[in-house]
């Protein structure tokens, strides 16, 4: 069978397009035939740190610490990007943003020559939905909404529904935390960004409260639906929590009365919260065992000069925006009663675009016509307990910094370092001539002692690396990755 454009694929799955797969090895051996459910849970902004299992003194995520107890937790997870837009390009294509031109936030939007994972599994057989935040384009061309939707505005116009997704319940971008279409500190004004469940289909109901649950009263009854059918599901929870505007209410603010972070926690436990909630769903259904759970964050917390988003990356260096390890290092668990039978924790890195060639390998099909290289790799033999190394390092890219991580070192060139020619605040070395700074992350994880001119052989294979990948990225953004029909 001859490649086919991403068109053609969409043409084919409405009459069940398994011939534009071919198979690839089973999962194992005694696999079940049921194929799995595949959930991926996001945050917004939530850093490293701000989870009880990774330390927090006082922030309360009781879900989150049982899933760390009872499933892979990856110590060294990565979102695909510093921001937002770009590690949610990555988490459903499998390839680094800046292949398709989602360079930042409110940049670009998902191709229509992209395979998404959602596009992929609705040709398996899969019901599909997206519930949250979208931020890969915009939703209407009707009227005025969030960042980019406006009358007559196609250009970025790729809603979830051209995506692959059968269901949604998005917004174009981030919303209050509590009472998302209220402008807060108002009573009733409006917010200005909106949720839609389909073309020019606002929805108008039960959007008081707290965002998270509302998102997740959504995701629920999607859930049900698929589990009384019979039909293996996809759902994508992407919560807008913690993003400003940080808001709480009601018991998640008074369990943090006194703490000035408040709203930033109460918002954070008010989401973890729905995560048991979808837990518990599961188990009553009967569908836990075969349902692949993931939870991330997009990016590292915002804090600093920001009120109210008092996030924290632990011991990490660096923030959201950041190639440092506290830009992008976020927590990352999956559990998955049926496979992953001895909970462990993980220091292989991982990252975001691991979701689409992990779960493609896991049903044994690779899609034909797939615009490549695909950056991501498959967990499965990690998840059988076959791999404890990473076959090819991660590259990263936003705003002028690029970076390079394997097993144990980092390359990176931050933002302005070119010109840097003092140390870095707290004394760090700015790097070589060119700008690169080495680390070993085993040993140093917070990013404390430069290496580049201690291990200028490591520095120089590194960068070769890096430089080919970031050449590779540029040459699929001018769109040689994409056959013609």
């Amino acid at each position: 069978m001859a490649d086919c454009t991403r068109r053609d694929f969409l043409r084919a799955a409405g009459a069940g397009a398994v011939g534009l797969f071919i198979r690839r090895r089973a999962f194992a051996a005694e696999v079940a035939p049921d194929k799995p459910n595949v959930i991926l849970c996001m945050t917004d902004d939530q850093g490293w740190g701000d989870c009880g299992y990774n330390g927090h003194k006082i922030l309360k995520t009781p879900s989150l610490d049982a899933m760390s107890r009872q499933g892979l937790r990856f110590d060294r997870w990565y979102s695909g990007a510093p921001v937002c837009s770009p590690t949610r390009g990555s988490c459903l294509t499998g390839r680094h943003p800046y292949r398709y031109g989602i360079f930042f936030a409110n940049v670009g939007h998902m191709k229509k020559e992209e395979i998404t994972l959602a596009e992929a599994l609705k040709a398996q057989g899969y019901t599909t939905g997206h519930f949250g935040k979208w931020h890969l384009g915009t939703l209407t061309t009707k009227v005025k909404d969030s960042n980019r939707g406006r009358p007559g505005a196609t250009r970025h116009y790729s809603p979830p529904w051209k995506n692959g997704f059968d269901v949604c319940f998005s917004t174009e971008a981030k919303v209050p935390t509590w009472d998302p279409m209220i402008k807060p500190g108002t009573k009733d004004e409006p917010y200005g960004t909106y949720y839609w469940d389909g073309p020019e289909q606002r929805v108008t109901e039960n959007l008081e409260g707290d965002d998270s649950r509302i998102i997740m009263d959504r995701a629920i009854p999607f859930i049900r639906a698929a589990a009384k059918q019979k039909k293996p599901f996809l759902a994508v929870i992407w919560f807008h929590t913690p993003h400003l505007p940080v808001i709480a209410g009601g018991k998640y603010l008074e369990m943090y009365k006194d703490d000035p972070g408040k709203n930033y926690l109460g918002c954070i436990t008010a989401m973890d919260d729905q995560v048991g909630r979808l837990r518990a769903e599961l188990k009553a259904l009967g569908v836990a065992d075969n349902t692949m759970l993931w939870f991330s964050s997009d990016n590292g917390p915002e804090g600093g000069k920001y009120n109210g988003t008092n996030g924290t990356a632990g011991p990490l260096r660096g923030r959201k925006r950041s190639l440092y390890e506290g830009g992008v290092r976020v927590p990352g668990l999956l559990v998955w009663p049926a496979k992953v039978t001895k909970p462990h924790i993980v220091k292989m890195p991982c990252c975001t675009s691991d979701y689409f060639p992990t779960v493609l390998d896991v049903l044994g099909f690779k899609m034909r016509g797939q615009p490549e290289p695909i950056d991501g790799v498959s967990l499965v033999p990690l998840i059988e307990g076959k791999m404890t190394e990473r076959p090819r390092p991660i590259g990263f890219e936003s705003s002028g910094q690029i970076s390079l991580t394997d097993n144990r070192y980092k390359l990176i060139r931050p933002r302005g370092s070119k010109r840097r020619k003092k140390p870095n605040a707290g004394g760090r070395s700015a790097g070589g001539a060119d700008g690169f700074e080495l680390y070993d992350l085993i040993e140093d994880p917070g990013e404390k002692k430069n290496l580049a001119a201690d291990k200028p052989e490591i520095v120089k294979a590194m960068k070769e690396t890096l430089l080919k990948w970031q050449a590779s990225c540029k040459k699929s953004n001018a769109g040689k990755d994409y056959k013609q029909a």
